[in-house]
């Protein structure tokens, strides 16, 4: 086995290539445009071999082309490589040295490439996020301009009443009444573009029986559920949910020396547009769930200093709950001891109790309007949190 390092760029790659005793057996730069790259590695790299690179901009497409020729690709996380972006020598045919030998060692952080259509998903999720954030922009510049000009905001702004009304306002000013109507026209042009593409996200999520199966959570809408499916692709490539919680970024940063160990702030890894639709739709299921209530209140301990906090521990319950259904199948069933409770509070418990009686499995092929949850997670995490059902 032949090991390959590639350091890839726009207009150049280059390139190192390690026998099966770590030796060098050629060296490199291609001025090859992407496309080529492929034809060009079957060239020059002897058979069979195994290829490593830097997952950056266009990774999908780069191992798709690779795996046509490579016995094994690996795409390397950019973010665990200390040994190349912590090194005071470093250039591009160091890095793909570096890549090669990390190959050859079998110690490449590597990350895991979806498909081709959960890449494009995952894409438009991402584009859908980006116009929300300029929705939000545009939202805060229309509320800023009515404060220049000491007009308070009504409530319903948004509503078709409230922008018939913003149209009314600053009508004897021309500078100002040009500002107004390119707002509205841009607001209403965001507003037409989030839409298509929730139509567009709508079309790939409904093949797919995960999404359904998460909005069963009270909380969850069809955004997050999607996103959810669309970033864990396949459940059982977590070993543990904890794994899963790890990839999502909701574990704590530990730093931790002889008898001394301390926790820190979540490490955020993985994507946030997840992580941010978690801790938006976990406020909603602490409303609606008796069950997530429950894990929430035992973290808050009542303490208010400590919602945060426990909203993020929701969050990173929810996430491990959303993998341990796509892997079982099962939909969300309330805990019936809280169920019970919550309707029929201050009286007396028996042994015929609903909430005592086991629940018989179940399916994605029956949906039930009450389902359970697996058993609550244990650590608390911290960080802050949104307030709408998506």
């Amino acid at each position: 086995m032949y090991y390959v390092g590639l350091d890839i760029h726009q207009r150049s790659t280059s390139v190192e290539i390690l026998d099966c005793n770590g030796k060098l057996v050629k060296r490199g730069e291609w001025k090859l445009p992407w496309p080529r790259l492929a034809d060009q590695l079957k060239k020059d790299a002897p058979a069979p071999f195994a290829v490593c690179f830097e997952a950056s901009c266009g990774y999908g497409y780069l191992y798709e082309q690779f795996s046509k020729v490579a016995q094994m690709v690996k795409a390397a996380h950019p973010g665990s490589l200390r040994l190349i972006y912590k090194s005071k020598r470093k250039n591009n045919r160091v890095d793909a040295g570096k890549l090669a030998r990390l190959l050859y060692l079998d110690a490449v952080p590597s990350v895991y490439v979806p498909g081709r259509e959960t890449r494009l998903w995952r894409q438009t999720i991402e584009f859908r996020q980006s116009l929300l954030i300029r929705l939000v922009a545009l939202k805060n510049q229309i509320r800023a301009s009515l404060r220049e000009r000491g007009i308070a905001s009504p409530k319903g702004l948004w509503t078709a009443r409230g922008l018939t009304w913003f149209k009314t306002q600053g009508e004897s000013d021309d500078a100002w009444a040009l500002r107004r109507d390119l707002l509205i026209e841009e607001l209403t042009e965001l507003k037409k573009k989030i839409k298509r593409v929730e139509l567009q996200l709508k079309k790939m999520s409904d093949p797919r029986p995960g999404a359904a199966l998460l909005k069963t959570i009270p909380g969850i809408g069809p955004r997050t559920a999607e996103a959810m499916v669309a970033y864990i692709d396949n459940a059982n490539r977590f070993s543990s949910t904890r794994k899963a919680g790890s990839y999502f970024g909701w574990d704590p940063c530990q730093d931790a020396s002889a008898d001394k160990n301390r926790l820190g702030h979540i490490t955020r890894n993985g994507p946030p547009t997840v992580r941010k639709l978690m801790v938006e739709a976990a406020w909603q299921s602490v409303r609606r769930s008796p069950t997530i209530k429950a894990f929430y209140d035992r973290v808050t301990r009542n303490d208010p200093d400590r919602r945060k906090i426990a909203i993020v521990a929701t969050a990173h319950y929810l996430t491990r709950v959303a993998v341990s259904m796509l892997k079982s199948g099962e939909v969300w069933r309330e805990d019936p001891r809280l169920t019970h409770e919550a309707s029929s509070p201050g009286e007396g418990r028996t042994d015929k109790d609903p909430k005592c009686s086991p629940l018989p499995p179940t399916t994605t092929a029956e949906l039930p309007e009450r389902v359970v949850a697996p058993a609550p997670l244990p650590s608390p995490l911290p960080c802050d949190g949104g307030r709408r059902r998506i």
